[in-house]
């Protein structure tokens, strides 16, 4: 010991002794895409919490398992891995500039906020913040990266963890409301443009806010992640690997802030990410017949939703819909409302039964066809309420068939590569490998004239609810017409109906 004084030995023994405690509390995940995973204790003790623990009843991909047989992974081994990557992330960036005087409070933080940027999501994921809540509460602007913050605040209070959080560094508050601006942006919904809308961290640590959840590019570690881990269960190829973004990675100085930016030789490699993310968008996520059965999932909940009872906070009892404004009853909601409907007696309306009933049968609505809509429009629901009764007078000259509004579904499908028309990398910086600390954006001709010009597309399509032969001919050319009188152009698959001759 070369430190003479009685206190400072007793401080530096104090010290080794807790990170001593650390590394012996430390638990190993084995997980499939990342391997072997080191987690800190703290974020042991929010895994070991019913709060967290639910994430392991809400599929990843929602509807989606019902059309890929490997779909089956969860919401809980996502987030673990993104809590992995968030702290690889931020690592690297520690060791690699010392400079930006990355804390140890920093790291823990950004990897809490990887693994509970989920803890807010209900049955089946997006289907239910995606299609359920719009339905029955059209006028809520209710998301999922909400209740992640509200059932964050719940998880902590109802588990006693401000100690456990103190005893391992944080300060509270202000690294709670850190965790959870990191989880959902900003806390003050109406922020002055010229003021830093964020609390948990100054300006100077702005690149901290890139990391989970990153709302000036969309390059961030919960894409990572289901990237990978989507590509491995569906079966599909994923083009981009973390790995190599983590070794490039750098923060530089752009416009007053610092943010994480990566070598120029590495733009083809961010055009191969968002072309994964569109790719998994059109041939899993946006799948027909994952978007269909997930539809009529969400018809089976707004007939089950009143009937549903979910006791809450001081024995009070909440619906479906309603469980939203209660965390003590959201930690109840999972999948299984699906088997809770599905094998229920009286309470629930004979209707919803059939729906799941019919899915599990794989008696499904079928897909009268699909059309691309020529410029970008705005749909509100009512428009998605009014056109099925377009689609159904749009010929009336069947006289076997009669066609009702309430026999179609319309669904518009908006695919893009994150940022709506715009392209992500237009908001990417890079630096060279002459010098590091210059930050400059790369335009798409200087990378190849072969990449795409538009990115987004908006999809109609149009599912009819009777399935015999008859009335889906019929249907077909009530589609073909209604297309015809919107302008839309007709897509062709396998479903396509005959289009006349121009």
């Amino acid at each position: 010991m070369w430190f003479r004084p009685l206190g400072t030995r007793q401080q530096i023994l104090l010290r080794l002794r807790k990170l001593m405690q650390i590394v012996a509390e430390t638990k190993v995940f084995n997980d499939p895409i990342h391997g072997h995973v080191e987690m800190h204790p703290l974020l042991v003790r929010i895994i070991d919490t019913p709060q967290f623990q639910r994430l392991r009843h809400i599929k990843q991909l929602g509807g989606a398992y019902f059309v890929f047989p490997g779909a089956s992974h969860n919401r809980f081994e996502h987030s673990i891995g993104v809590g992995y990557l968030a702290g690889s992330l931020v690592q690297e960036l520690k060791e690699r500039q010392p400079e930006l005087d990355i804390s140890c409070r920093d790291i823990l933080c950004v990897q809490i906020a990887g693994l509970c940027h989920d803890l807010g999501h209900g049955p089946f994921s997006h289907m239910f913040d995606g299609m359920f809540i719009p339905k029955v509460r059209p006028a809520s602007n209710w998301k999922h990266e909400d209740a992640s913050r509200e059932m964050f605040d719940h998880l902590v209070f109802k588990n006693a963890l401000r100690p456990v959080m103190q005893k391992y560094g944080l300060v509270l508050p202000e690294d709670l409301d850190f965790i959870k601006e990191l989880i959902a942006g900003p806390q003050n919904t109406d922020p002055d443009p010229e003021d830093w809308p964020y609390e948990g961290r100054s300006k100077k640590k702005s690149f901290l806010y890139e990391i989970v959840a990153n709302k000036r590019n969309g390059i961030d570690v919960d894409k990572w992640d289901y990237f990978a881990r989507d590509c491995f269960y569906l079966g599909i190829q994923n083009n981009f690997d973390y790995r190599r973004f983590l070794k490039f990675a750098r923060v530089c100085e752009v416009d007053g802030k610092k943010q994480i930016c990566t070598r120029d030789k590495e733009v083809g490699n961010l055009y191969d990410m968002f072309h994964t993310r569109n790719c998994l968008h059109r041939r899993a996520y946006q799948h027909k017949v994952c978007n269909i059965i997930e539809t009529m999932i969400t018809e089976a909940f707004v007939l089950a939703d009143p009937h549903i009872e979910i006791q809450g906070s001081g024995g009070q009892m909440f619906t479906i819909s309603s469980a939203i404004d209660d965390m003590e009853a959201y930690t109840k909601l999972t999948d299984h409302v699906f088997e809770q409907i599905l094998y229920s007696s009286s309470p629930v309306p004979a209707e919803a039964r059939e729906i799941l009933q019919n899915i599990t049968c794989r008696r499904l609505y079928k897909c009268v066809g699909e059309a691309q809509v020529e410029e970008p429009m705005e749909v509100s629901q009512e428009m998605l309420l009014d056109w099925p009764g377009r689609v159904a007078r749009a010929l009336n000259d069947h006289p076997n068939v009669t066609l009702q509004p309430e026999d179609f579904v319309v669904k518009i499908i908006n695919m893009d590569w994150g940022m709506n028309e715009m392209n992500p990398i237009n908001n990417v910086r890079f630096y060279s490998k002459k010098d590091p600390t210059e930050a400059f954006p790369i335009h798409q001709d200087q990378v190849s004239k072969l990449l795409p010009q538009c990115f987004a597309e908006q999809i109609v399509r149009v599912y009819c609810k009777k399935t015999d032969e008859e009335t889906m001919e019929a249907a077909k050319e009530n589609f073909v017409q209604w297309c015809m009188d919107m302008n839309f152009s007709i897509l062709q698959d396998e479903d396509a109906p005959e289009l006349p001759p121009l």
